[in-house]
């Protein structure tokens, strides 16, 4: 059977290792696997959350409300915009899909750092557009200016803070950056990890109604799989001007979400201090991880997500998560972003001080 030429090619999207595969791989106690690779919220969903969610199950038979007219309302009051400024999807990466088919076609030009989140890619990828990369691997917006000078883009993909790697641009050069981009490009401003970076460094924090009022060709995404722990759940959203929107609305699917899944996207929104506790223990752990790199003399790159990317020189990174999956940790090997490092999400205590003890056993027995 003949498909179209242009998914010869393309890579397929590697999601971390479930635990289920683990467990059948090596026969190792589901209880005794952790799976730090996939950067979901260690402490599990919001129990109000849980709550509401038994309470709904019974109605599992129903289509959702396709209006999603709470869920947009209590996000909107939550950003000071309008319902008209909302779009919902399943996942932010779905509405990454719809800015892709809304602006892009064969040959159209897509700007991205060269470490960042696959799916902006293979997304471009399925309509045959033009890949642009920095040289950096980190958000570098020299080169990126630089080579929108030189080629142009139709759609520019931010992603801040930046997954894989951790790294997150200052709000103030991100705006000067947007200030040069002319306004038929669709700047996209990736905010799945926002609620870390802005809860660790105020300087970092993109507010959307600024961003969209004062760029109305950007979109900002958010997600409730990170911190708002619904990973499984498959909620993220869109806030943009009116007239993006409304031209989203004309790809999207109907019913792209669940019943549950909206449920539990407007109950979370109600439990802040949950998501804040989250967030803070997030970062208490994350010191470990800093100074168990330097203990070791790892270089890791400072994070303001809720994972952390180690770089090794004279180990193999995917020796290391191999050796690590084997004794039932599942950690990201890197080596297909074309590092020599794993990325680790910062889990509880219990789970770091378990990394940390596997860890140290497999540069042991890779000495």
């Amino acid at each position: 059977m003949k498909f179209n030429e242009v998914l010869k090619n393309l890579s397929t999207y590697e999601a971390g290792k479930p635990i289920e595969l683990v467990v059948r791989e090596y026969g190792i106690d589901p209880k005794e696997v952790v799976k730090l690779a996939s950067n979901e919220n260690p402490y599990g969903t919001s129990p109000k959350v849980v709550a509401k969610i038994e309470s709904l199950v019974k109605n599992m038979y129903l289509y959702p409300d396709d209006s999603m007219f709470e869920l947009k309302e209590t996000l909107a009051n939550k950003f000071d915009l309008e319902s008209k400024n909302v779009i919902i999807g399943s996942g932010s990466d779905q509405i990454l899909e719809f800015c892709i088919h809304a602006k892009c076609q064969k040959g159209s030009n897509v700007l991205m750092a060269k470490t960042t989140f696959a799916m902006y890619e293979i997304y471009a990828k399925q309509v045959d557009a033009n890949i642009i990369k920095t040289e950096s691997s980190q958000h570098n917006l020299k080169e990126f200016s630089d080579l929108y000078k030189k080629y142009g883009a139709d759609i520019i993909f931010l992603c801040i803070p930046n997954n894989p790697l951790g790294e997150c641009l200052d709000k103030n050069e991100v705006y000067e950056f947007l200030r040069t981009i002319d306004k038929d490009t669709l700047v996209v401003v990736d905010g799945a990890y926002q609620e870390y970076a802005a809860f660790k460094d105020e300087n970092k924090r993109i507010c959307p109604k600024d961003l969209i009022n004062s760029f109305p060709n950007a979109i900002y995404l958010g997600t409730f799989s990170k911190a708002y722990a619904l990973g499984g759940m498959r909620v993220g959203y869109g806030l943009a001007k009116e007239d993006i929107i409304s031209t989203f609305y004309k790809i999207r699917a109907p019913f792209n979400i669940t019943t549950l899944s909206l449920a539990a996207a407007i109950e979370a929104l109600k439990d802040e201090e949950f998501v804040q506790d989250c967030i803070a223990k997030n970062f208490s752990e994350m010191k470990r991880y800093e100074e168990y790199a330097k203990q070791k003399g790892f270089e890791y790159i400072p994070s303001y997500t809720n994972f952390i990317t180690i770089l090794f020189k004279d180990f193999v990174s995917k020796t290391v998560s191999q050796k690590l999956l084997e004794r039932g940790m599942i950690v990201r090997d890197l080596t297909g972003y074309g590092l020599n490092a794993i990325r680790v999400t910062i889990g509880s205590s219990e789970q770091n001080t378990k990394l940390f003890k596997l860890l140290d056993e497999v540069l042991e027995e890779l000495k």
